[in-house]
Parts: structure tokens; C-alpha cells; sequence
């Protein structure tokens, strides 16, 4: 893993933002995964992002490992770019103090349920009733409008609901499983992003804000039917749900003789090639290789057969057939391996920063370039109310506010 990481200077001040989502205001009243996973794409493009956290903070921040408490690797890599203000939300001077920093804001982000946030007092109605442009954007576990509402929602829950761990099984053979990423919270976490982004333009451009839900549960049906609908599309269906190929048993990496790798002979070009190269050019006309409707309709075969091919040379043999042939062709990675791939420190990918706390951190980079307006990792991932009394005076708060709000419990440092 050493040399992979490109070394940058400490992160920035935090004063000046240059990407493409500058002068925009974001109030992020989330947690966990899904919705700060939202902010901070928008915060490294540039939004400028006031966390507000309960006193206890966000439930990431406890998930190690971690250098210190509070300050776990999860929370580190999910709130850069962010300011954090620890305000009690049950207390009224917390909940004033909310509406107050929302009146400077473009959107409001929140993650608990509906009801509870109107428990608060801080439904749409008193956001709008503050700043009648701001987007009030919900994301949460369910549609308001189903029965489901309301219900608690995490990502292992939402992949089984959503037919991702028993697809998993189709194509396994084996049992359900989870895939291992928070795949449902970083997914709609990005529909929520662009979402977001969206709303604050047509805000911009009309003067009027409005309430948006990107809820998870439909965030992930629309991903899994968008390829498995298959057959049902149509109306009688026409055969089975279910996209062949990627349900195919032998869609996985490759066992050659030494070890596994990652292949896709994909189109009429890669078939010649392919046969070309292992001396059966007479094969590219059989079935059921011939064409790319007969190799769809009998996948599991086409597979079936390139896994035992694969599997008589070397990893290395086949990397340099693959690359003579121009058939799309990698090596099988660990995570190590990435961290320590030359395209990403080429392109510096992986950053080495120093935290003001936590030490010297590998991050990802900001995705995507900008030619005009690009990108930075201007602010480390704050501490728990790092920016509560900054924050506040930006909202108009006198030092004599901030401490009687300190005294009480409604906000800390």
C-alpha cells in the first residue's frame, strides 16, 4: 500500500470553495450512510454543508477503526467538506436555532421519519414559512404514500426487500446473500444528490422551494427491475424475470491455472478474436457463439465453456492473449490491490491528507475533473460541533445567544 496514495498538503482553511456547487447552502440534519454519503458529493462539489449533529453525533462516528473516539474511519470518509453544529433539536432554542440557519440555506436534508420531524416542528410548513425557496428533501427508508411509511430502514434490510441478496442466490447457487458494500444507502444516496441538485436549480430559477423524497425502498426496486424486469416487461410477460447474463453461474471471475481473472468477450469482435487466439477460428460461426442474440439466449453455456478454457494457462498467459486480442481483460483485485493501482496513483486518486486530530489519512479524491471550477479537499471531516458557534454567528447569534444556548444543553462545542 505505501507510494499508492499521491501526497497533498494538510486540507485547505475551509474559507474558499471553488467547485461548481459554490454559493450553494446545504443544512444536512442526517446520519449514517445514505444522506451524508448525498452531502458530501455535494460538498466536494463545492455546496457548503452545516452538519447538524445531536450531542451524542452522528452513529458513524463510533464504527472503528479509529485514531480517536468519535472519529471512526466510516464517519471520516462520509462528512468531509462539512461544518458540524451540535444543536438538540427537542429543545425549542435548538429547533429555533435551526430554522435560523435555514433561512440562508437552499436545502434542508433530513433522514428520520416524516412524523417525527413534524413532531420536532420542523416539518416543510416551518422551513417554508423561514424561506419560502428552500428544498425540503426527505430520505428515508419508504414512500409517504405507500403502506409502508414509516418504516425502519437500513441497507441490509432494503437489499433482501429489494430482490438483491436472493438475486445474489440465483446466480450463485448457493444462499442469499448481502452484497459487501452499503450498496442501497450509497446508490440512492446519489439519486438524492442529483435530486437535490435539481430542486435547488428549478428553486433558483422560479423563486419557490418544494418538499422531494428520494425514499430507499424505491430508490433500489427502480435499480434491481431496471436489468431484472426481463421477460415481465411485457404485458402477458413474454418468459421470466431475470437478466440472463448477469445471473449466469459462470458470471464471476475466472479460474485460470494460477490464480482467477476478470474477462468479457462481448461482442462479434471479441468472439473472432477470441477463437482466433486459441486456434478454433471455426468456432465464431457455431452455435451457440455466432451472434449476440444466440450467445444471450444460451449464456449460461457461452460461459460454461470459456470458464474451462480459462482454466488451462496461466493468469499471465491469458492477460497477454486478452491484450494481443483486444478483448477487455483485467487482473482480479483485493482492495490492497486498488489502493496500489498505477492508474489511481497517476491520477492521484487515493490523496494522503493531514487531519488536525486524526494524522495523516488516505481519502478518495473528489470524483470527476473541472476545468474551471475544480474540486479541493478543503475541510477535514469535522469534529462534533467543531463549527457550532462559527455557524451560529453566521445566523445572526451574539456571543451572550451562543453561551446561554451552551448552558442549556441546546448546542455544544
Amino acid at each position: 500500500m505505501s507510494g499508492a496514495a499521491a501526497e497533498v498538503p494538510a486540507h485547505g482553511s475551509g474559507d474558499v470553495s471553488v467547485g461548481p456547487l459554490t454559493g450553494v447552502r446545504i443544512l444536512d440534519l442526517t446520519a449514517v450512510v445514505m444522506g451524508p454519503y448525498a452531502t458530501q458529493v455535494l460538498a466536494d462539489l463545492g455546496a457548503d454543508v452545516i452538519k447538524v449533529e445531536a450531542r451524542s453525533g452522528d452513529n458513524m462516528r463510533a464504527v472503528g477503526p479509529m485514531r480517536n473516539p468519535g472519529m471512526g474511519h466510516l464517519f471520516l470518509h462520509l462528512n468531509r467538506n462539512k461544518r458540524s453544529i451540535v444543536l438538540d433539536l427537542k429543545q425549542p432554542a435548538g429547533r429555533d436555532a435551526c430554522l435560523a440557519l435555514a433561512r440562508d440555506c437552499d436545502a434542508v436534508l433530513y433522514n428520520i421519519r416524516p412524523q417525527a420531524m413534524a413532531r420536532l416542528g420542523l416539518d416543510y410548513a416551518a422551513f417554508a414559512a423561514v424561506n419560502p425557496r428552500i428544498v425540503y428533501a426527505g430520505a428515508y427508508g419508504f414512500g409517504e404514500a405507500g403502506p409502508y411509511a414509516g418504516r425502519p430502514a437500513y441497507d441490509d434490510l432494503i437489499q433482501g426487500q429489494t430482490g438483491i441478496a436472493d438475486l445474489s442466490r440465483r446466480q450463485s447457487g448457493d444462499v442469499p446473500r448481502y452484497a459487501p458494500l452499503t450498496l442501497a444507502d450509497r446508490t440512492v444516496g446519489l439519486h438524492m444528490a442529483v435530486a437535490l441538485v435539481a430542486s435547488v436549480f428549478n428553486a433558483r430559477a422560479t423563486g419557490q422551494g418544494q418538499r422531494i423524497e428520494i425514499p430507499m425502498f424505491e430508490g433500489m426496486a427502480h435499480l434491481v427491475l431496471g436489468d431484472h424486469l426481463a421477460g415481465a416487461t411485457f404485458d402477458p410477460p413474454l418468459g421470466d424475470t431475470g437478466y440472463a447474463r448477469v445471473l449466469a453461474p459462470h458470471r464471476k471471475p475466472y479460474a485460470t491455472q494460477d490464480g482467477h481473472i476478470c474477462l468479457l468477450i462481448y461482442n462479434d469482435k471479441h468472439w473472432r478474436n477470441f477463437f482466433a487466439a486459441i486456434g478454433q477460428p471455426e468456432k465464431a460461426d457455431e452455435l451457440p457463439f455466432s451472434s449476440h442474440t444466440a450467445r444471450a439466449a444460451d449464456i449460461a453455456a457461452v460461459y460454461s465453456y470459456v470458464a474451462d478454457v480459462v482454466a488451462t494457462r496461466t493468469t499471465e498467459a491469458w492477460l497477454a492473449l486478452f491484450e494481443a486480442a483486444d478483448i477487455p481483460a483485467s487482473r482480479l483485485y483485493s482492495v490492497e490491490d486498488l489502493i496500489a493501482d498505477p492508474h489511481i496513483e497517476a491520477t492521484q486518486f487515493v490523496r494522503t491528507v493531514e487531519h488536525p486530530s486524526e494524522g495523516r489519512l488516505r481519502t478518495p479524491a473528489p470524483l470527476g475533473t473541472f476545468d474551471r471550477t475544480p474540486t479541493s479537499l478543503r475541510r477535514p471531516a469535522p469534529r462534533l460541533g467543531e463549527h457550532s458557534a462559527e455557524v451560529l454567528r453566521e445566523a445572526g447569534y451574539d456571543e451572550a445567544a451562543i453561551a446561554a444556548m451552551r448552558a442549556s444543553g441546546a448546542t455544544a462545542d
